[in-house]
């Protein structure tokens, strides 16, 4: 597949990793693009995250997305916010450029202050480095992540072909209730500044806002789309229901690949819960499974030890009789509406916990509110990265 027409990518290295890899990237337009975004709920939001909402909600044409990895600039204060202006503006005037047409994101160590030599070293070789390819941008944003995450969809309409690419990194502090840790939609379709934004809104919630890897919301998250109208269509009624879904589509194939990336996981869990009084109080059950260090760490163990299953549920604060739940792992049940069954599947829950993927499913027989959120085991790896994370 080809990527979206109109878009470029540049990549450099500022060293703010120590390490001899791209840490800096451009993810360009060539003409003016529609901008949309969403973005954190952490009341501790970094400068770029402060510096891009307040872009956005110009209603301004973006030309392009400047990226680093290695310095989050959160918890900077006014420099912080001085500094991330003062590095736009630097790359735009090396791009022709101004600096109000470029968006940044950042994520790195938080509390530290932007190293300015380092970027302006980095900008000046972004600007004069050859173009880079849609999987060298993704390379270039990774922190953690063990891959680069990428993906293309396309779409024909009777006047043409529209292209979507998507980009995102993330493999650990993942809990967004938002977006996700970084990631980027691009696409050479003409969409409406308002239709668009509720386009990326409506995907967020049934994507990125679906998974979780530590229940730890960043203070840089954000989810940021350009549709620059390159391929010169836009798409009737009847095809905006179809770009909505790719778009979706996109946006559920990357919050995967973070799931399936986390940090020291070795399984991707599918947890369900359906019969609730509503959908709140499923969304609180489901979490509460989704965030249980002792779920996770069974499932790493390959122990199927629903009873933290069923301990999650019952301290979630969503109300039902524990009589009326069913439980099951990968179709196995393991509890029925008060009688235990699991003790006759050893030999087919040994073969469940084998499995990559993992199927939670609880059904509380009280109403029809429902969840559901992806999310990943935990092991003594992700204790090793996360403590060794500023050595």
């Amino acid at each position: 597949m080809e990527i979206p027409a109109g878009f470029f990518f540049l990549t450099a290295e500022a060293g703010f990793r120590g390490k001899e890899r791209p840490d800096l990237a451009y993810i360009g337009s060539d003409r003016p693009a529609s901008a949309a975004g969403v973005f954190t709920r952490n009341v501790f939001q970094a400068a770029p995250v402060f510096l891009a909402r307040e872009r956005l909600e110009n209603r301004a044409p973006l030309r392009g997305l400047l990226v680093n990895v290695g310095q989050a600039n959160a918890c900077t204060g006014e420099q912080g916010i001085d500094d991330c202006r003062e590095s736009l503006s630097y790359v735009a005037s090396r791009l022709g450029l101004e600096p109000g047409d470029i968006l940044p994101a950042s994520t790195g160590v938080i509390g530290e202050p932007l190293e300015m030599e380092r970027f302006k070293h980095g900008a000046h070789s972004l600007a004069s480095s050859r173009p880079a390819t849609a999987l060298d941008a993704a390379k270039a944003i990774t922190t953690t992540d063990t891959f680069p995450k990428l993906c293309l969809r396309d779409m024909d309409c009777e006047s043409g072909t529209i292209r979507i690419l998507g980009l995102a990194k993330g493999a650990g502090m993942i809990c967004p209730d938002m977006a996700t840790m970084l990631a980027f939609v691009c696409t050479d379709a003409a969409i409406p500044r308002d239709a668009w934004r509720d386009i990326l809104a409506s995907a967020t919630e049934e994507s990125f806002n679906r998974i979780s890897v530590d229940g730890d919301t960043s203070t840089n998250d954000c989810l940021v789309g350009l549709a620059n109208g390159a391929s010169g269509i836009q798409p009737s009624e009847e095809d905006l229901e179809l770009f909505r879904e790719l778009i979706l589509d996109v946006c559920q194939e990357l919050s995967y690949r973070i799931v399936q990336d986390a940090e020291g996981g070795t399984k991707v869990l599918n947890i369900e819960v359906s019969g609730a009084e509503n959908n709140e109080q499923a969304e609180w059950a489901v979490r509460s499974v989704a965030h249980s260090p002792l779920v996770k760490t069974a499932m790493y163990g390959l122990d199927p030890n629903w009873g933290r299953i069923v301990a999650a549920l019952g301290r979630s604060g969503a109300r039902f009789d524990p009589e009326d739940v069913t439980l099951s792992l990968s179709g196995v049940i393991l509890w029925d509406k008060g009688r235990v069954l699991a003790s006759h599947a050893e030999s087919q829950l040994a073969e469940v916990m084998q499995q990559r993927k993992i199927h939670i499913r609880a059904e509380l027989g009280q109403g029809e509110g429902r969840s559901r959120i992806l999310t990943s085991d935990l092991s003594p790896e992700y204790v090793r990265i996360n403590a060794e994370y500023r050595s």
